[in-house]
């Protein structure tokens, strides 16, 4: 319960493990992995690994998370 207490709805929760996820795949450092040209976007990219490895346990966290309110029937109704 405590990764979400302040989410009283399941919608709720996959909304954060999606807005996690998305974040995640921004997170990768893409000018390492891709040729990308110097434009304003490539301002915007990060260009390590830091960000991105410390989402992967989060995510964890949350799915493991949502996984045992379903199991206990800990939503509110």
């Amino acid at each position: 319960m405590l990764a979400f207490s302040s989410i009283s709805t399941r919608k709720g929760a996959w909304i954060l493990i999606s807005a996690s996820v998305l974040f995640a795949l921004y997170c990768i450092p893409w000018p390492t992995l891709i040729a990308v040209p110097n434009s304003f976007f490539s301002e915007w990219l990060l260009d390590d690994w830091s960000w991105f490895a410390m989402m992967i346990p989060i995510i964890g966290w949350y799915g493991l998370s949502l996984n045992w309110m379903d199991r206990h029937s800990r939503w509110p109704n």
